[in-house]
């Protein structure tokens, strides 16, 4: 059984570039993919902090970029073909709009990855998030658009408020 959640960090990473792509070469679209990818890592691993957890994701599936698509207008095409997209249902949309939240947000991606000591995912890893946390000037300019929250909204808006709940436990929100 897989227990690993590298094929919806994967998906829901590629997803997030697709929809938000870097402007700029090569080097700006590998920036703007470690910035999803890192994003995508800290909101799977929120989201399903056990083993276990990643386990029953990993049998029942993520469910799909159908929803995440239809809000962004990226719908797929009746000519697309389907074998070509298969990658989209490995994408997860609470954990691509978590990433969206984090993206936009220093001080919540700060507070999420500090929560990742809770979970078994980052236990006996050095994982690095600086390209999240802390982009430099060259990061940000390649992903311009991955970063800015008008944009991400529509996407960050979905679950945000689960994300906050997961981040601060028995803290009352007022919207």
């Amino acid at each position: 059984m897989q227990a690993d959640l590298s094929p919806v960090i994967a998906a829901t990473a590629q997803w997030l570039t697709r929809a938000f792509p870097a402007s700029g070469g090569a080097l700006a679209s590998a920036l703007c993919e470690v910035q999803a990818r890192q994003a995508a890592t800290v909101a799977a691993w929120l989201r399903y902090p056990t083993e276990m957890d990643a386990a029953l994701v990993g049998v029942a599936g993520p469910g799909g970029s159908a929803r995440l698509d239809w809000v962004t207008g990226a719908d797929a095409s009746p000519g697309d073909e389907v074998d070509a997209h298969a990658w989209r249902t490995w994408v997860d949309e609470v954990v691509a709009s978590w990433a969206a939240s984090l993206l936009t947000d220093p001080e919540l991606a700060a507070l999420a990855v500090a929560a990742l000591a809770e979970g078994s995912h980052s236990a006996g890893t050095s994982a690095e998030f600086r390209r999240l946390i802390a982009p430099d000037d060259s990061d940000q300019r390649a992903a311009a658009l991955l970063r800015h929250p008008d944009l991400l909204a529509p996407v960050a808006d979905l679950h945000r408020s689960q994300l906050l709940a997961r981040l601060h436990p028995g803290r009352t929100l007022i919207a």
